[in-house]
């Protein structure tokens, strides 16, 4: 059966995996993530691609990798023949080192870009390798924090800014942010991070960088629904106040927006008066207390 084509949105952000064949180790020693490194600077450079966060596991490797006008198949086709020469020049060994095909999911930027960025930086964690993110070095995650200086390929920028134009106050919130959700809740999290599979969308269904998607009911609508629901004025909503009961109506607003596929958190924002990082903020502590 041939394979189903690969979508490429030029601009799209992807999570795209690499995995050792038959779950075989891809590293023996630190020198070969420094190597990795090395080989995904050039294959950046070479097709005009950035990477916004990554994590090299064992066995495996997570990118969250923006393309340019090139398909990602040619970035991950340079990075993932150009380490396994390199790697097993150094060995007597034959055979594929990763599977034949990586695996690849078109990102929501305003729905999931920042759920994925804590869903790579966790990995380690959830492989019962460290207790904390902040204690695998081989992952963007102190680059993040500013803990340590970020790889020259690596882009922060982006993501930071969904939290603050500020830098500091940026880390802050992402390091909050890291914290709020408990494994269980992530993993209840990750069906809708990978919902989206470039195997089986046709190209001319796909926006660059965002998902096409038919809403059940406008925004408006759903903003008539949560004041109903919280007992608020909508001219309110957009408002200074910090009212717990608006911020609970806002929160309610924002997470049904997604959830319910009626629009982006941009827009909910723009609507509500707040920026995404707050509303992001209000669903986790949502949907922590219940």
């Amino acid at each position: 059966m041939p394979r189903r084509l690969r979508v490429h949105a030029p601009g799209g952000f992807y999570h795209a995996t690499l995995r050792g064949n038959h779950q075989q180790n891809i590293f023996r020693m630190d020198a070969d993530r420094l190597l990795l490194n090395a080989i995904v600077a050039r294959a950046l450079e070479s097709y005009g691609a950035r990477i916004h966060a990554y994590c090299w596991m064992s066995n495996h490797l997570h990118f969250l990798i923006q393309v340019g006008k090139q398909p990602l198949g040619n970035v991950m086709r340079q990075i993932a023949s150009g380490y396994a020469r390199a790697f097993q020049q150094k060995l007597p060994t034959t055979g594929h080192l990763f599977e034949r095909r990586h695996h690849a999911s078109l990102v929501d930027v305003d729905s999931y870009l920042l759920e994925l960025l804590r869903y790579i930086h966790l990995n380690p964690v959830r492989a019962n390798l460290v207790a904390q993110p902040a204690e695998y070095r081989w992952s963007s995650h102190l680059a993040y924090t500013g803990r340590v200086a970020a790889e020259p390929w690596l882009t922060t920028s982006f993501a930071l800014a969904m939290f603050s134009e500020d830098i500091r106050s940026a880390r802050a919130a992402y390091g909050r942010f890291m914290n709020c959700l408990s494994s269980f809740e992530l993993e209840e999290s990750l069906p809708s991070i990978e919902a989206v599979s470039t195997t089986h969308r046709p190209t001319d269904q796909l926006a660059p960088a965002s998902l096409t998607v038919t809403p059940r009911q406008s925004l408006a609508q759903l903003i008539e629904e949560g004041c109903r629901r919280f007992g608020v004025l909508e001219q309110h909503l957009p408002t200074a106040s910090r009212d717990p009961v608006l911020l609970q109506a806002r929160a309610w607003i924002a997470r049904e927006a997604l959830e319910r596929r009626v629009s982006t958190l941009s827009a909910v924002a723009r609507a509500l008066g707040r920026d995404r990082a707050t509303l992001r903020y209000g669903i986790r502590l949502r949907r922590s207390s219940g």
